[in-house]
Order: structure tokens, then C-alpha cells, then sequence
């Protein structure tokens, strides 16, 4: 890219955008620009925190802004992955390339805000990236390239198939710029009668619910994991752990699980207030729970 003298903009802002950033920059390939999402409030204090895109360009020393419509034609490419927001026709159509769109799932399958979790959830057994050519419509647009995962990916949780998925996403479009700013590669439409779609995540799909098999249970902690965790709740008798309060509704969030002979193993769990730890060590100073814990989770 720096030999065909291709100045492009990079729209990114979570940890997808910041790892395919990182590898990109390994293999020394940087954007002039990146336009990224405003600062926003988080954790228990709400402050005002920048987002991963844009803690990596300060410290790579590259310039963001949060407004495309700064943008000139002096940019030859667009490249976006996990921006987060639409970006207008008119701006799409602003550089000499288009603009590619790094996707974590194989399109059409899981177009929308939370592909990763979504094939997680689904229980399916192939995934990997696309690269499209943006269009007006989500994730809609032709396709460029593909790649899926020739290793084993089964039984990853999402932050680590996440991690996977941006290294592989980046190799893809270090091995297709040069083919497309060639113009040697034509985009193929996606078969739009087999999209399947995805909704953005809330803190209420993690809670369980009456019915969750344990197989479903086990595929919302990994996708699920770190946000929003896969939580239930239970009422613990009067007891000193819990600050000795009757009819007190308790979170708990299980942070680590497997399936053995069809039931779910819980191995770690946060209850609320605590900190992390294996869940038969909380079990042996909470004996009483036991019943409400099995009946929720088998």
C-alpha cells in the first residue's frame, strides 16, 4: 500500500478495528487519517473514555477525527471495520477506490452489530471474514474476498475468536489491496436470499432464562464474556456473605463454563459485590444455593 502510494482513511472503533490496526501496523501499513466515534462515558463512574480505535492512534501518533464530513478527495481509499455508525452514500463515494469494509463473519450469514457473538450463539461450526465493497445497505454491498478458518475454532470465547478473526481479517486485506487498487479483482453480489441478520447486544441478553438448555447456557458465557456476562439471580437465606439480609435478590455471573456429558460444568462465577472465583469454592460457604443454582442451570 505505501508503494502504490495509496493514502487511506481508516474508520474503526472497537477492539476488532484496534487489533486489524495493530497487525496492519506490524507489517508497517498505517493510515494517513482514522475518523472514529466520540468519547463516550463508562464504568461504574461514567467518565469520559476514548474508544480502543482512538487510544491506538495516540499512541501511534496518528491524527483522528469524529466528523467525516471533514473529509477531502485527497484520500485515494476508505478502509472500516467495527465503526459503529452509517456512513452516508456521499461520502462513500468520495475516494478513488471505495471504501472496503473488514466483516467478521462470512457474508451473508450474521449481518449487523454483533456478528462474533451471534455465530457463537448460533451453535455453528465455520466461520471467518469478508471483504466488501460498501454499499448504502449494512453489509450489504459485493464481495471482494473471503477467508474462512482452517484451524479449530470451536469452544473460543468471544474476546478470543475476536483476537483470531481481526489477524485474519488484516492478512485478507494486506493479500487484496494491491490486487483491487489494480483494479484486478471484480466484486461478486452476495446472495442476499441467505442473509442472516444480527441485533445489538443489551445487558438483558445475558440474563438466563427458564428453558436455557445447557448447551445455550454455555454458548452465552463465551459469547457473552466480558460484556454484558451471563447472570442469574438467587435469594439467599440470612447469611453473613451476603451482609446477613433476608429476601436480598442476588446477582450471580458466570465468567467460565463447559459442557461434560451434556450437563453444564460452572468452573468460575462473580456474585455481586465479590470478586471473581472458582464456583466450588463459592459453593462450599453457600451449601443452600445449591438447590436454586441446579435448578436454573440443568
Amino acid at each position: 500500500m505505501q508503494n502504490n502510494k495509496t493514502k487511506f482513511v481508516f474508520f474503526g472503533t472497537g477492539d476488532f478495528a484496534a487489533r486489524i490496526l495493530d497487525y496492519l501496523h506490524k507489517n508497517d501499513i498505517y493510515p494517513m487519517l482514522i475518523v472514529t466515534t466520540p468519547d463516550k462515558p463508562r464504568g461504574r463512574k461514567m467518565l469520559l473514555t476514548p474508544p480502543p480505535v482512538k487510544l491506538w492512534a495516540q499512541k501511534n501518533n496518528i491524527k483522528t477525527i469524529t466528523d467525516y464530513s471533514l473529509l477531502s478527495i485527497l484520500y485515494s481509499l476508505f478502509i472500516v471495520a467495527d465503526y459503529g455508525k452509517i456512513i452516508p452514500k456521499e461520502i462513500l463515494n468520495i475516494p478513488k477506490y471505495g471504501a472496503l469494509n473488514i466483516h467478521p463473519s462470512l457474508l451473508p450469514k450474521f449481518r449487523g452489530p454483533s456478528p462474533i457473538q451471534s455465530f457463537i450463539l448460533s451453535g455453528e461450526e465455520k466461520t471467518g471474514v469478508t471483504i466488501i465493497k460498501m454499499a448504502e445497505k449494512v453489509d450489504a454491498g459485493p464481495i471482494v474476498a473471503i477467508s474462512n478458518f482452517k484451524s479449530q475454532i470451536l469452544n473460543l470465547y468471544y474476546k478470543e475468536l475476536e483476537a483470531k478473526l481481526a489477524e485474519l481479517g488484516a492478512k485478507l486485506l494486506i493479500e487484496t489491496l494491491p490486487k483491487w487498487i489494480k483494479q484486478e479483482i471484480k466484486p461478486q453480489e452476495q446472495d442476499h436470499s441467505q442473509a442472516t441478520y444480527t441485533k445489538k447486544i443489551t445487558k438483558e441478553d445475558g440474563l438466563i432464562k427458564t428453558g436455557d438448555s445447557p448447551e445455550i447456557i454455555d454458548r452465552k458465557v463465551r459469547a457473552f464474556t466480558p460484556w454484558p456476562g451471563v447472570y442469574f439471580f438467587v435469594y439467599p437465606p440470612k447469611c453473613k456473605s451476603f451482609g446477613g439480609q433476608d429476601n436480598k435478590k442476588i446477582r450471580i455471573i458466570i465468567t467460565k463454563s463447559e459442557i461434560k456429558n451434556g450437563k453444564l460444568i460452572i468452573k468460575r462465577i462473580k456474585p455481586e459485590g465479590k470478586n471473581e472465583m472458582p464456583f466450588n469454592d463459592f459453593l462450599k460457604g453457600n451449601k443452600d444455593l445449591e438447590p436454586q443454582i441446579q435448578k436454573l442451570t440443568n
